[in-house]
């Protein structure tokens, strides 16, 4: 994150991957990351025609009232279930965001989730200098107190295995997720 210049984006599925991939390659980018997926897609049909996405902007996935989820790459599909699973358990109404961009963060969205929610939760690959720190870094430089939530791996290293058991033992898995939102 500390690089100047530097675009740091992560896809959520493989529409994403395939238009951040075309849009890195367009004339005037700069210095371009895509933080590839490990595992299994959850697409099927993966082609697409590919279409620029405007480097530092998310997208609204779902409105919401109580919380907001702010996810970055793949395990915003995780979340996405977990979500619709906490509002069928409790009522309660869940705004899910996937910023797509680590760097730079799309300020329109913070700006959103700042002035309509008191309490975000982050879900990203790291907990320490990932999303979820820039996020806090950024509701503090524009007097923003929310309460915040930041779930990412740990830093330590972990065991291998595969993505699903990787994101238990590390506490990303659907259930992990969803006692976050209950809290």
């Amino acid at each position: 994150r500390p690089i100047p210049h530097l675009t740091i984006a992560s896809p959520m599925n493989e529409h994403e991957l395939r238009n951040l991939m075309y849009s890195a390659q367009l004339p005037g980018h700069g210095s371009y990351v895509i933080r590839y997926p490990r595992g299994k897609g959850v697409l099927v049909d993966w082609r697409n025609p590919m279409e620029e996405i405007k480097t530092g902007t998310g997208r609204k996935l779902k409105d919401g009232t109580d919380v907001a989820v702010l996810t970055i790459g793949p395990i915003g599909n995780d979340a996405a279930q977990a979500i619709a699973e906490v509002e069928a358990e409790t009522g309660m109404s869940i705004a899910h965001y996937d910023m797509r961009f680590l760097k730079p963060l799309d300020e329109d969205i913070l700006k959103e989730v700042g002035e309509k929610f008191s309490r975000i939760i982050t879900i990203d690959g790291v907990r320490m200098g990932g999303m979820g720190s820039a996020v806090l870094e950024w509701m503090n430089d524009h007097d923003y107190q929310p309460k915040m939530t930041r779930m990412g791996l740990p830093d330590e290293f972990v065991e291998h295995g595969t993505v699903a058991q990787l994101r238990e033992i590390v506490h990303l898995d659907k259930e992990s997720i969803k006692e976050a939102i209950k809290k």
